[in-house]
């Protein structure tokens, strides 16, 4: 019942509002510019050309192309459409996302489940509801790229190796890998601690871990081989690897403020306080480490990519501008707000995963990030999603208002993109604010 009542609140808002967009927006927009003409390559039928500016795999298309496949005999037996390659409209390929939001709910309420089993249905479908609306991942329901695909992928991955049916969690994490080339990372993450629960669970132990690691052997020599082509694909110049280590700060600050209700409350701080006041030695050599690292981060290793500084149609435009370069000093005015986010995720992870999970969540964050020269907050979603499945419950107040603050944040990225659009200068076309 709780699936149905999840798929039910994600399919109530999601399709009028992607009808809505797709009535102010018909056109391709942004990256959709790139993604939409070579998904209709595909439904033409011609897998052999790539436009060389793509930055990820064809997972996206080939869901896409599986999708409309599905309707076309209706279509066809209606005389909606005479050939298969009409029915790949923006408006259809973009829905492709609706569904897979809806895939990405259940599948976060079942993994919830499957971790906090004493959770209850209810509270697990209220956190699914909470987790659908996540400003970001919500905004990209209704346009054609490969983020929500990817989130379900590895969150099917995820599922499937906590339920021990490890040849089906290597499937999904290989085909993860079709949608975004650093899911490899969450690969790795969920197998290694997937190979040390089994560890625990099964004996003796010759006979452990013999299923999982063909299982994930196969999945890595997709993934070795895929990856190896793929890393480097699309705009070279524009996604050249970078040592962009203050990115794992803005992550640590950005997951903090989205998950609002975890962190900046009275008790969160007592919290950390007493905890501090247990070892004063180790807590003040572990802040001082902390800042200093971050100091290292912010003044040697913060990047500002060509597209932050020129793109105004990006939030992260203006807070770069507005917030972090508002002033010399501001960057490292917001050391301290890093190192207090980073400090309460692992506090808050070590209390219910062992040190080992906490250690490769965190190294896990670091592979993901740091090599992305780009402040992209789509990014994030992936480990924002698992801190979610890994922090302890909260209340129903607590998640009440959390949940206004994404619907209002949902409401405004909205009317920004539909309703306040603006014009370039030096370009034709109309531009949008977006994440």
């Amino acid at each position: 019942m709780g699936r149905l009542v999840v798929a039910a609140a994600v399919a109530g808002w999601a399709i009028p509002i992607a009808a809505l967009v797709n009535s102010v927006v018909p056109e391709p927009y942004m990256d959709e510019i790139f993604h939409v003409p070579q998904a209709r390559q595909y439904c033409h039928g011609d897998f052999l050309t790539w436009d060389p500016m793509i930055t990820t795999p064809p997972g996206l298309y080939y869901v896409s192309l599986a999708y409309v496949a599905s309707f076309f005999p209706v279509a066809w037996m209606f005389r909606l459409a005479e050939t298969f390659d009409v029915l790949c409209s923006t408006a259809a390929l973009r829905s492709t996302n609706v569904i897979m939001a809806m895939v990405c709910a259940v599948l976060f309420h079942d993994l919830l489940l499957c971790i906090r089993p004493g959770i209850g249905e209810r509270k697990a479908t209220t956190y699914a509801i909470l987790v659908a609306l996540y400003p970001v991942h919500w905004f990209f329901t209704f346009l054609y790229y490969t983020d929500v695909a990817s989130l379900a992928a590895v969150l099917a991955m995820y599922l499937f190796c906590l339920k021990k049916q490890f040849w089906i969690s290597a499937m999904f994490g290989a085909f993860s890998i079709l949608f975004r080339q650093t899911n490899v990372i969450w690969i790795i993450f969920f197998a290694a601690n997937g190979v040390i629960s089994y560890i625990q669970d099964l004996y003796p132990k010759e006979n452990v871990s013999h299923e999982y690691i063909e299982a994930t052997h196969q999945s890595d020599k997709v993934v070795s081989g895929r990856d190896s082509k793929t890393a480097a694909q699309g705009a070279k110049e524009a996604h050249v690897v970078s040592p962009h280590f203050a990115q794992f700060l803005y992550f640590g600050l950005v997951s903090a403020a989205a998950l609002l209700p975890w962190h900046f409350t009275t008790s969160r701080i007592l919290d950390l306080f007493l905890l501090s006041g247990k070892n004063k030695t180790c807590s003040f050599l572990a802040v001082l480490m902390g800042l200093g690292l971050s100091f290292i981060a912010v003044h040697f290793f913060s990047i500002a990519h060509p597209y932050l500084l020129a793109d105004n149609r990006h939030y992260t435009f203006y807070i770069w501008r507005k917030v972090i370069q508002v002033n010399w000093m501001m960057k490292y005015m917001l050391i301290p707000l890093y190192v207090y986010s980073w400090f309460s995720i692992i506090n808050i992870l070590g209390k219910s995963q062992k040190r080992v999970w906490v250690l490769s969540f965190v190294l896990s964050v670091v592979l993901a990030l740091v090599p992305a020269p780009l402040i992209e907050f789509r990014y994030y979603t992936i480990p924002i999603v698992i801190l979610v499945l890994h922090f302890p419950v909260i209340g129903n107040g607590k998640l009440l208002a959390l949940g206004l603050l994404y619907v209002a944040a949902d409401l405004f990225t909205l009317v920004m993109f539909l309703f306040r659009p603006f014009h370039w200068e030096h370009e034709p076309g109309t531009q949008r604010f977006m994440w």
